[in-house]
C-alpha cells in the first residue's frame, strides 16, 4: 500500500506495510481516508544538537494533528512492537509517537538515518517496548532532510510544514 504525503517542499512517498503492522496501518488509514490529515503539519525536528537533555540521540521529523485533544484525534491503538513486526527504524521508516505503549493516536515521525534505540528493547524510551513503525520512505528523502533542516527553536520548527493532503497511490 503506498501513500504521498503532499507538503510546500515536495511530496513524499511512503510504502506501508499492512501485513506487519496491521493495526498501525489501518489506524493512519483511518486519518487518510476520513481526510483528518488535512491542514496538518509538520512541526517537530529531531537532529543531534537540539536534545541536550537526550543521553540517546535521534534523528526525525514529526508531523500531524499536533494537540493533545484534536477534534480529529481518533482513539490511541495497541502498541506493535518492532519485535512483532520485525520494521526496524532505519533511514526513511514512518512509526508512530506515543507517551506509553498504547498510547499512539495521530502523530508519526519519519527516521533520519538508522535509529535503533527506538526499537524494542531500545533505550529512547524507558519502558523498552520502543514505537511502532509501519512503513518507509520509497520517494522524497530530500525532502525530509530539507524539513528537517528547517529553523527551529528548540525542537519545533518556526514556521510549521503544511500537509497539504495524504493520498492512497497506486503502487
Amino acid at each position: 500500500m503506498r501513500i504521498v504525503i503532499e507538503t510546500e517542499p515536495g511530496n513524499i512517498v511512503v510504502d506501508l506495510y499492512p501485513d506487519r503492522a496491521p493495526v498501525t496501518v489501518e489506524n493512519f488509514m483511518r486519518y487518510v481516508n476520513e481526510r483528518r490529515f488535512l491542514g496538518t503539519c509538520f512541526y517537530r525536528v529531531v537532529h543531534m544538537d537540539n536534545q541536550p537533555d537526550n543521553n540517546i540521540k535521534i534523528e526525525v521529523i514529526q508531523g500531524g494533528l499536533k494537540e493533545d485533544n484534536h477534534t480529529q484525534s481518533l482513539p490511541p491503538i495497541p502498541h506493535e512492537t518492532t519485535e512483532m513486526t520485525g520494521i526496524l527504524h532505519e533511514d526513511g521508516v514512518i512509526s508512530m509517537a506515543r507517551n506509553e505503549p498504547g498510547t499512539a493516536s495521530s502523530e508519526f515521525f519519519i527516521c533520519i538515518n538508522d535509529q535503533p534505540e527506538l526499537d524494542f528493547g531500545g533505550k529512547r524510551n524507558p519502558d523498552g517496548q520502543g514505537f511502532a513503525a509501519f512503513g518507509k520512505v520509497i520517494e522524497g528523502m530530500d525532502v525530509v532532510r530539507k524539513i528537517q533542516s528547517l529553523p527551529a527553536k528548540g525542537q519545533f520548527l518556526i514556521s510549521e510544514v503544511l500537509i497539504k493532503n495524504i493520498l492512497r497511490v497506486a503502487n
